[in-house]
């Protein structure tokens, strides 16, 4: 519960079908919660874990998570 109504944490990831466009998924924790893991090799898979140890995205890359 937020009481001072500040911005949500955002997961930005690339779509599939676009170079330009990003899709927004709000996430539940701050995004210090977040380790953001970047892809091994040219074709890796990025991996986005929270503090808790939950995996919340694993993908194409690049991604990002930030306040609003």
């Amino acid at each position: 519960m937020d009481l001072f109504d500040s911005a949500p944490t955002m997961l930005r990831q690339p779509t599939w079908y676009s170079d330009t466009v990003l899709e927004e998924i709000p996430l539940p924790l701050r995004a210090s919660d977040y380790e953001v893991t970047p892809a091994a090799e040219q074709n890796g898979r990025w991996k986005v874990t929270s503090s808790n140890g939950e995996v919340v995205y694993c993908g194409i890359g690049p991604v990002t998570v930030s306040v609003g």
